[in-house]
């Protein structure tokens, strides 16, 4: 009987989701469908200009410096003209750079024409945090983390396989698709959201601002920081950018490979995202965050350190249920830190940030260690670094998730 009543529960609320959640979820599938046709590409797009594994590394740094540098200024633009205008515009700006890479005749433009795409991403994905906090259902927070994140990597498990096999087009195709892609998400946003008002500015007099400070008061969003940085360097960095590389020159496989071994981890994250978020709402946040960062970076050193095709995919899998079981149920804790009643654009853009500080250097430190030491050496310190950040959640206590209470808008500590 107890187990019928938890079923039903669970259905009810998954009913209850609104329905701004899904189109933000049809939307995410959509943009990562069209970054995993790039993915494969684009480093070795890089290299064809003549340059080395250190500079092709760069290009997807660039990416993400633009993401960091423009991330407070994304923050203020979405508390002052509302998430879905930001939203747009975002993949707008994504969509046309993104085409002109397509164009791009020297290293040099490609670096630019990336960059600048950084810009508009870091603008649909504060605005999109934003509203999934807010719109979110409080005791749901940790499933809704789960079902974005596995539209996004879903994508990402199609995006490679057809990016590789359009590499046989040639390795400008790809951006175009990709842009067109972002076209799409952008229709399907401005119109399914136009009349909602759960997407327009938050107003009231019950209305709360939190500032930085305030939520690093809180040893969780602190550790979630950490995290979330080395998730940046793992998972948006390194990945990316030595994955296809080290099959390529270690491995000895052909380009359409590349896009086989990201689908791999793609695959694990998707296998256990939606699951970990529910689990996390059910169990609280910290055992996922701890068993996904230790999985993740154990399964990266060992990638490094494979010969066998086989073996290597097994690992990319591997690591990627580690990066499944820990991102949603830390996006869901910053969530709790943040609240559902409360207006937090500097607490969600900083966290945001540390993803694209590690995006920014993870590619760039692995790729002087396999240029100068080996392969094995920049996968071994992308692992350690993983689990490194596993250390603050574990000091953080042992009840990572709030208890919902109406004042839900109020910081309470959720690793007391």
């Amino acid at each position: 009987m107890r187990v019928a009543n938890i079923v039903g529960i669970m259905r009810t609320r998954e009913a209850a989701l609104p329905r701004e959640i899904w189109v933000l979820v049809a939307a995410s599938f959509v943009i990562a469908l069209g970054f995993g046709l790039v993915a494969p590409a684009l480093p070795q797009f890089a290299r064809s200009f003549d340059v080395g594994v250190t500079a092709a590394s760069v290009v997807i740094s660039a990416f993400a410096a633009m993401r960091l540098i423009f991330a407070p200024f994304s923050g203020r633009l979405v508390q002052k003209l509302g998430e879905r205008p930001i939203y747009i515009t975002g993949l707008l700006i994504v969509a046309v750079s993104t085409g002109a890479c397509a164009f791009a005749e020297t290293y040099w433009q490609l670096l630019v024409f990336r960059g600048l795409g950084g810009i508009g991403s870091t603008m649909f994905t504060v605005s999109a945090l934003g509203l999934l906090v807010r719109i979110a259902p409080p005791d749901a927070r940790g499933r809704v983390s789960g079902l974005y994140a596995t539209s996004f990597l879903l994508g990402n498990i199609f995006g490679p396989l057809v990016g590789g096999a359009l590499t046989g087009l040639g390795l400008r195709a790809p951006f175009l698709i990709y842009a067109v892609a972002l076209l799409i998400a952008a229709a399907v946003v401005g119109v399914m959201l136009r009349s909602s008002h759960l997407a327009q500015p938050t107003t009231g007099e019950g209305l709360r601002i939190m500032g930085l400070r305030e939520a690093l008061g809180s040893p969780i969003y602190r550790a979630a920081l950490g995290s979330n940085f080395a998730n940046g360097w793992a998972v948006f960095g390194v990945r990316v950018a030595m994955v296809p590389l080290f099959v390529v020159e270690a491995l000895g496989q052909g380009e359409a490979f590349a896009g086989i071994a990201l689908t791999a981890f793609a695959v694990g994250n998707a296998v256990v995202l939606i699951r970990a978020g529910r689990w996390s709402d059910r169990y609280g946040r910290r055992p996922f965050v701890l068993a996904g960062l230790m999985i993740c970076g154990v399964g990266t050193i060992v990638m490094g350190l494979t010969e066998s095709v086989a073996l290597f995919l097994i690992t990319s899998f591997v690591a990627g249920l580690g990066s499944g079981l820990s991102n949603p149920s830390q996006q869901a804790a910053v969530a709790d830190v943040v609240g559902s009643k409360a207006r937090g654009g500097p607490v969600l853009a900083t966290f945001q940030m540390t993803a694209d500080v590690g995006t920014v250097i993870g590619p760039v430190v692995a790729g002087l260690l396999a240029q100068y030491l080996s392969f094995s050496t920049a996968f071994a310190v992308t692992g350690v670094i993983m689990l490194v950040a596993a250390v603050p959640w574990f000091l953080a206590g042992r009840r990572t998730r709030d208890s919902i209470t109406p004042a839900d808008e109020v910081i309470k500590d959720t690793g007391s």
